[in-house]
């Protein structure tokens, strides 16, 4: 079985609600938010710094292109709390979780910082506008008005993130083994497609 899967995620989409399914079904460890904590923890910086700045960037940074590529900054320089080195800290862990055991990773831009593993499986999971807003105002109990805008406002930071620190086009399907619609498919059926790719690429 491939070793890790991330998931890039539209948000509404129930990328995280699928990861957190292939997850349990395979056994394996799940890590989303926990990255900050473990960010933090690994290079001393506050979490709230980490929190600040968890995918999406500051307006300054838009313009300017900076691409990953890899190390840390020493604490002694006065760029060692900045938003790349803050990146360059989850980068790191990511990779130590890579090392370590087969797990989910969400977001982060992690199908980029492990693009050098044979043993990643790289998914996309996407809907359209209306059920994404849609699942926003379940889980949110927010009117259209408000999912509408924070759909549009989150995947609009995760598109401007990812392009910061890859280079890459956030929704170039090329970037990625699988995408799915879970605005034609349910959470269900996408695990499915998922193990049964697994299944076939390690037979």
């Amino acid at each position: 079985m491939a070793r890790i899967i991330t998931i890039a995620r539209g948000m509404g989409s129930g990328g995280r609600t699928i990861g957190k399914m292939l997850s349990e079904e395979l056994g394996i460890k799940y890590y989303d938010k926990d990255l900050i904590r473990l960010a933090s923890e690994d290079s001393g910086i506050n979490e709230a710094f980490f929190g600040r700045v968890d995918e999406k960037l500051k307006t300054s940074f838009i313009k300017r292109g900076g691409v990953y590529k890899g190390g840390v900054i020493d604490p002694s320089s006065k760029d060692f709390t900045s938003d790349r080195n803050l990146f360059n800290f989850q980068a790191k862990i990511i990779k130590e979780l890579a090392d370590k055991e087969p797990a989910v990773i969400v977001g982060r831009c992690a199908d980029f910082i492990l693009s050098d593993r044979s043993d990643v499986i790289k998914l996309f999971i996407c809907s359209d506008e209306a059920t994404a807003v849609r699942n926003v105002m379940e889980a949110y109990g927010w009117d259209e008005k408000e999912a509408r805008k924070l759909v549009e406002k989150t995947n609009k930071d995760r598109s401007q993130y990812y392009k910061y620190y890859t280079g890459r086009d956030w929704l170039n399907a090329t970037n990625y083994n699988i995408c799915l619609d879970t605005s034609r498919l349910d959470f269900a059926v996408c695990v499915k497609i998922i193990k049964a790719y697994i299944d076939i690429i390690d037979s």
